[in-house]
């Protein structure tokens, strides 16, 4: 198994360079529940669920108590909690009640350099299917799709979605806009449409019929 990511376009301020620079973001694989955890960690000790249930509880309570004195909290293996802080509107030496505009941001985490080797090394591979909507106008569309109906003869929405780099409801919504143009039509059931080109798009001809 690898870790999935997908590339992102970094903002650029106005008087930033217009060249485009992109990052890797993570595609996260699901989430682990509390419950699951307590499982695994039962299976892995001598404690019943219902210990390592009130071991967690307890270690919440304590860790918002500290946490509430702006204390720094380590977990040995795991890493650094803190709390930081924000100002509620721009403030400058001279703004009047400055101490009163002051609020918690958020808890930050630091982890552990044995955190980190415990997961060892990873394997990454870049996703087929960007979750993320790419930024094509129709003639760009329009032009992948005569690129794809030239080797492919239908054409479904997971198709359409990694060929234009589209979110699953984008994806279907350019679809939607696509068959109401008059461009494509669905040949399959309404839960699960298959489409193909109408006369005079996409390569085909205006004397052949769609579907056949």
């Amino acid at each position: 198994m690898a870790i999935l990511f997908e590339w992102y376009e970094n903002p650029v301020a106005p008087h930033q360079p217009k060249e485009k620079r992109l990052h890797a973001r993570i595609i996260l694989n699901g989430k682990v529940e509390t419950k699951d955890l307590k499982s695994i960690i039962q299976k892995r000790s001598s404690l019943s669920e219902a210990d390592v249930s009130a071991v967690l509880e307890a270690l919440s309570d304590v860790m918002g108590d500290e946490l509430r004195e702006g204390r720094q909290v380590h977990l040995d293996g795991i890493g650094y909690f803190y709390p930081s802080l924000e100002c509620t509107e721009e403030i400058t030496p001279d703004t009047p009640r400055r101490n009163e505009k002051v609020k918690l941001k958020a808890i930050q985490f630091r982890s552990d350099q044995q955190l980190k080797d415990s997961i060892g090394p990873v394997k990454l591979r870049h996703s087929q299917y960007s979750r993320h909507s790419g930024n094509l106008t129709e003639e760009e569309i329009d032009v992948r799709l005569k690129e794809y109906f030239s080797t492919n003869q239908v054409l479904t929405r997971r198709d359409f979605q990694g060929l234009c780099k589209l979110t699953r409801t984008t994806a279907a919504d350019r679809l939607r806009k696509l068959r109401e143009a008059g461009k494509l039509k669905n040949i399959g059931l309404r839960t699960q449409p298959i489409y193909v080109p109408m006369p005079g798009y996409y390569g085909v001809s205006h004397d052949v019929v769609p579907g056949q």
